[in-house]
């Protein structure tokens, strides 16, 4: 009987971790440092235009990993940076492509009613080999095609570290 009990124990234990893993998932994130080297290079790249702005990326949750603000960058342009990081973020989606698509009278013009929504240029997802592992946002360059130019840098210059 113990025998028994054993066994069939030992079998709905192997059982029960297979369904173990069918009821998980894995994902991958951007270490602090790779998030750091993406802030950097966006905000030089906009320095070297002369424009003065703050970045912020954000992991796949929205959650904030890096926020740099160059010397005189308004105010307003680190929760701007981090909101429209945020925004890519929970949307998946470039803020630029979701301020035409929030547009007044569109049918997704409830969304910027949202308190961090933030539709204009300047927040790209950042993905690598399939897998989304964040956002990037930038605020202070004159416009928010300025603001997507430098956050396009940043994710370039962690292209080779995101790709498997």
């Amino acid at each position: 009987m113990y025998k028994t009990l054993t066994a069939l124990f030992t079998v709905v234990g192997l059982a029960g971790s297979a369904v173990a893993q069918e009821g998980v998932f894995q994902t991958k994130s951007l270490k602090p440092e790779t998030a750091l080297v993406a802030a950097r290079t966006a905000m030089e790249s906009c320095r070297e235009q002369g424009y003065q702005v703050a970045v912020a990326v954000v992991d796949r949750a929205g959650l904030l990993q890096v926020l740099l603000r160059d010397r005189f960058a308004g105010a307003h342009t680190v929760e701007v940076a981090a909101n429209k990081a945020w925004t890519v973020a929970s949307f998946r989606t470039p803020t630029a492509e979701l301020a035409t698509d929030t547009q007044p009278g569109k049918p997704m013009s409830g969304l910027r009613s949202l308190p961090r929504f933030l539709a204009a240029g300047g927040g790209l997802v950042i993905e690598g080999d399939g897998a989304v592992f964040g956002a990037i946002g930038v605020s202070g360059a004159p416009g928010g095609d300025a603001d997507d130019a430098c956050a396009h840098a940043g994710i370039k210059a962690i292209a080779d570290m995101i790709q498997f």
